[in-house]
């Protein structure tokens, strides 16, 4: 199974008022599992930042200048997301700024049925407990030290690690085996030839022990069964 892990940084959070998408990272999963494959793109705005994303992000007018348009870079991002289910926290912001991007440019909306927010998953799982990322990272013991200001990429790197946790801590090793046939800890059976069956009889000497034992005692139980 294939899904990407999505993320966007932006300049606002309208696209209805001329808020634009300035970053984007994808992170490939297969059965859960981060593959190592990303996709990664700043883009120009064609827009002032405002300071309110500025304090957010960290990404000026002056770096984005000379960046690529989502014009330029939509095949490129629709090539790696393919038709993969999408794995996104807060997924209908980031929804709907591609959305309203891929609008401009003439291509169809992604829409919400591909994508599983893993926002909802959390409240639902912890209904009333803090559901940013950031404390997600923090409930599951995912190193978020780097996460000084928010970036697309680690932010997608971060929330494959909290998906995971969210879906019950599934194990890598679990796919593999799977995918092998083999047993649910990846070990083969071995076949093993059956073991003769050994004598548990008592010998003669066995015996006459037992009866020399029973007759120094008084009124023995093994007496009242004899004549049974």
């Amino acid at each position: 199974m294939r899904e990407i892990v999505l993320d966007t940084e932006t300049t606002g959070l309208d696209p209805a008022t001329g808020d634009r998408i300035v970053e984007i990272a994808c992170l490939e999963l297969v059965n859960h599992v981060p593959t190592g494959r990303t996709y990664h793109q700043y883009l120009n705005p064609e827009r002032a930042m405002s300071a309110e994303a500025f304090a957010v992000h960290g990404l000026g007018d002056d770096f984005l200048a000379d960046k690529p348009r989502f014009a330029e870079i939509v095949d490129a991002f629709a090539g790696f997301v393919g038709d993969a289910g999408l794995v996104i926290h807060n997924a209908e912001f980031d929804l709907k700024f591609l959305d309203a991007e891929l609008a401009k440019v003439g291509r169809p909306p992604l829409g919400p049925a591909r994508a599983t927010d893993t926002l909802a998953l959390a409240r639902k799982r912890f209904p009333g407990a803090p559901a940013s990322l950031d404390a997600l990272c923090k409930r599951f013991d995912v190193d978020a030290s780097a996460r000084v200001l928010h970036g697309a990429l680690l932010d997608c790197e971060l929330l494959a690690e909290v998906y995971l946790h969210l879906l019950g801590g599934r194990q890598p090793g679990f796919a593999f085996a799977a995918a092998s046939g083999r047993g649910a800890a990846g070990v083969a059976r071995a076949e093993r030839a059956p073991r003769p069956p050994r004598p548990h009889a008592p010998s003669a000497a066995d015996v006459a022990a037992h009866r020399a034992f029973v007759e120094r005692l008084t009124d023995p139980l093994w007496k009242r069964f004899d004549d049974v």
